[in-house]
C-alpha cells in the first residue's frame, strides 16, 4: 500500500513540475505515472550500482556527487519513457532535487502522522 501512495504522490509531483519547469516535458497522466514507476525501478536497481562505481569521487565531494547522479538518474528515465522529455542535465539536476524535495516533504507528513 506504501508503495502505491508513493507513486501516486511522484505522479502528481512529476506532472506538476512539468508545468513549472520550462525544460521538462510530460505530457499526460500515463506517462507522468509511467515516470514514476520507471524512476522507482531506477533508483531501486541502478541508483546503487551508479553510487557503489562512483564512492570515490562521493567521498572526495562529501556526498555532492549524488547529485549528479539523481541527475543520470533523470536523464536515463527520459531515454526510457516515451513521451517525458527533459532539455539537459541542468534541467534534469534541478528536477531530481525539486522532487526529491516534494518526496521528503510527504514522507516527513506522513511519519508525523503516525507519530500523532
Amino acid at each position: 500500500m506504501r508503495t502505491l501512495i508513493n507513486i501516486f504522490f511522484t505522479t502528481v509531483f512529476v506532472l506538476i513540475l512539468s508545468q513549472l519547469l520550462p525544460g521538462v516535458n510530460v505530457p499526460n497522466l500515463m506517462v507522468a505515472l509511467l515516470v514514476a514507476v520507471v524512476l522507482g525501478l531506477l533508483n531501486i536497481f541502478v541508483k546503487p550500482l551508479l553510487v557503489l562505481f562512483t564512492l570515490p569521487a562521493t567521498i572526495f565531494t562529501l556526498g555532492l556527487f549524488l547529485l549528479v547522479i539523481n541527475a543520470v538518474i533523470i536523464l536515463l528515465c527520459a531515454e526510457l519513457v516515451p513521451g517525458f522529455t527533459v532539455d539537459g542535465f541542468w534541467y534534469a539536476l534541478l528536477f531530481s532535487l525539486v522532487l526529491s524535495f516534494c518526496q521528503s516533504l510527504v514522507s516527513g507528513m506522513k511519519k508525523e502522522d503516525k507519530r500523532g
